[in-house]
């Protein structure tokens, strides 16, 4: 097997994947989310893919082209499914919680904790400014849902706060944080099977939300199966 025309492997094949490509950004989200993005190195890389640090650039010239698409196998499946669920027909209390869900799932089920990549400070530089941009997009979403909600749930309880809109975004994020954790042995694990539910649940209860869940569950788990079928990781 070769990693491009003329360039032979070094070892046969030690990363899952289709592709080189696929090998190398295998390898570097271990190293990433277990080594920090700054103490691993290109040459690194290479070497846990059983490729030489040539080959590696042909397909990634800098260490951060292989960090932008990292990110965006994080946040384009979600802002894909926002956009499908965000133009759904139903309440927003549904299509909220189908998207938490959604979001939540795909944040614990990849297999490095890719998302703990978002508070990198090398994000901050204009490089990075795509990823920064989805992730707003994405954000707008969950708030535009929140909003619709907070009057959906104001009309049946009677009142609400819209301060409390942007509360859905950051508890799906905080599965990030929670993995995080999981992983380093400072929470029990294995993470349970239906957090993705429990922090959709959640992202309602804190906007106010007093009701049985039961029917937001069941009309959300048949939303996702409307609006991303073929992408969602809940399939």
């Amino acid at each position: 097997m070769t990693t491009g025309p003329g360039r032979p492997r070094l070892t046969s094949q030690r990363r899952p994947g289709q592709t080189t490509p696929e090998e190398i950004l295998d390898a570097a989200g271990e190293l990433f989310t277990t080594k920090g993005f700054a103490a691993t190195s290109t040459r690194r890389i290479a070497e846990m893919v059983g490729i030489r640090q040539a080959s590696l650039y042909h397909h990634f010239p800098t260490k951060e082209e292989i960090l932008v698409a990292l990110l965006e196998e994080t946040v384009s499946p979600a802002l894909a499914a926002a956009q499908r669920i965000s133009d759904a027909p139903g309440p927003a209390t549904v299509r909220l919680h189908a998207l938490a869900t959604f979001d939540v799932t795909q944040l614990t089920a990849t297999k490095w904790n890719l998302g703990a990549l978002y508070l990198l400070p090398e994000l901050l530089s204009d490089r990075f400014e795509p990823f920064r941009t989805q992730r707003t997009l994405l954000r707008g979403h969950y708030r535009h849902l929140a909003d619709l909600a907070l009057a959906e749930i104001a009309a049946d309880a009677g009142t609400t706060s819209p301060a409390l809109a942007d509360l859905p975004f950051r508890i799906v994020e905080s599965a990030i944080a929670t993995r995080a954790d999981i992983e380093r042995g400072l929470l029990p694990g294995p993470e349970n099977e239906g957090a993705a539910g429990l922090l959709a649940d959640t992202c309602l209860r804190a906007l106010g939300w007093t009701n049985s869940m039961d029917e937001i569950r069941a009309e959300s788990r048949a939303l996702l199966a409307r609006t991303v079928t073929g992408t969602s990781p809940l399939n």
